[in-house]
């Protein structure tokens, strides 16, 4: 009889001959480098919706038991076992300047590039120890060099253009990095540039963003920028005469100052930079969510996270949202601005849910089944072998 360890040998060796050629066994736990982008920790509340996803992905591929280690900003979670070189400097603004995503504190760039250049130094000297690195920095650095670090890369593409990874990315030596989207809008901008990529959408964690039991307020949450609109939110919410509740981080004082602020009132109230549970029980005891890009909207993450909790979700038609609510039941889209449109488009969709042509049940079931994170890690991990191998 053949001894059981030379059966599940043989039996390993026969499913890894099956697999597709130039892919790694998946019995095989990986080893990834995950390379944030500069300015803020990967950790609660986050930053914005590129810090979520890249929290989240670090999280379920540790949970997979994948050896995941995370270059990012010192605060950062998940950091215990990166190595020293892969903590990033703060941004830290100087007494009295409100920090901002417009820019940098001064001088800090000539202090975090140096930082970046040593963790890619420090994957080129122990490129054995990887099997995959995925960038999601808004630095060209990592591109340019990715070519010399003797490991595979990845990176996804959460933004439109930027003219300086462009420029990275074809000044690089050697063989160069893959790129995955956010959605095909965003795959189409970047193609023109001159950069191909593999559209692999967002995806949201089903169990942190549970069924809610609605409620009578509008929601509106999200980054405080000119680019999303919050005023816009407040303008269409005002047309309803709903009352409003907003959520979300100051990226931009001094448009929050020019244009949000003002317009505060005992129906447009600021709930604050809410944690993930305490903003995930607000979205789903809302009526509608309203979503007011005035930018080419790369995905919107936010969608996918109120419709999760089955609140509907009525949103201007900007970028790639237009690809992410299709289909999907609890959505309405509008033109850009057009506030008054906004307003009737969300009181439709309250009003099917009161009448029960609509049901918060099956709007979060056909989100897990379009945003299901599970489903979006399983198909990194068939991404990660084929470039490992």
């Amino acid at each position: 009889m053949t001894p059981p360890n030379a059966r599940q040998a043989a039996a390993a060796a026969a499913a890894a001959a099956a697999l597709p050629a130039g892919t790694v066994p998946p019995h095989r736990r990986l080893r990834i480098a995950v390379i944030a982008p500069l300015r803020y920790p990967i950790a609660e509340p986050h930053a914005g919706g590129l810090e979520s996803s890249i929290w989240h992905q670090v999280n379920h591929l540790r949970r997979r038991g994948h050896h995941v280690v995370l270059c990012a900003v010192e605060g950062s979670d998940f950091m215990q076992s990166s190595p020293p070189e892969f903590t990033m400097p703060a941004a830290v603004w100087a007494p009295g300047v409100d920090g901002n995503d417009v820019d940098y504190p001064g001088g800090y760039l000539e202090v975090a590039l140096p930082a970046l250049d040593r963790a890619l130094d420090y994957l080129a000297a122990n490129a054995a120890s990887f099997d995959v690195v995925h960038n999601h920095s808004l630095h060209g650095l990592p591109l340019a060099r990715a070519g010399s670090l003797g490991i595979p890369m990845i990176s996804t593409l959460h933004t439109p253009v930027l003219p300086e990874l462009v420029s990275s990315h074809d000044g690089a030596a050697g063989p160069r990095s893959r790129f995955v989207a956010v959605s095909t809008h965003t795959s189409n901008e970047w193609r023109r540039a001159g950069i191909g990529s593999r559209v692999m959408p967002n995806a949201v964690d089903s169990d942190r963003w549970p069924l809610g039991p609605g409620g009578d307020d509008l929601v509106w949450f999200g980054r405080i920028v000119v680019e999303k609109g919050a005023h816009l939110a407040i303008d269409a919410a005002r047309r309803s005469g709903r009352r409003l509740v907003l959520a979300g981080r100051v990226g931009d004082p001094a448009y929050a100052a020019a244009e949000v602020w003002p317009r505060l009132s005992d129906d447009v109230v600021y709930a604050g930079d809410l944690r993930h549970d305490a903003l995930a029980a607000l979205v789903g005891a809302s009526a509608c969510a309203l979503v007011t890009p005035t930018w080419q909207e790369p995905f919107g993450l936010i969608i996918a996270e109120a419709l999760m909790t089955g609140t509907p979700v009525a949103s201007f038609d900007a970028g790639g949202i237009r690809e992410v609510v299709s289909g999907l039941p609890g959505t309405g889209l509008v033109e850009i601005g057009q506030c008054e449109a906004l307003a009737d488009t969300a009181e439709s969709l309250i009003a099917a849910i009161g009448a029960g042509a609509l049901r918060r049940e099956d709007i979060r079931a056909a989100a897990v089944a379009r945003f299901a994170l599970e489903a979006r890690i399983s198909e990194l991990e068939v991404l990660y072998r084929e470039l490992a191998a």
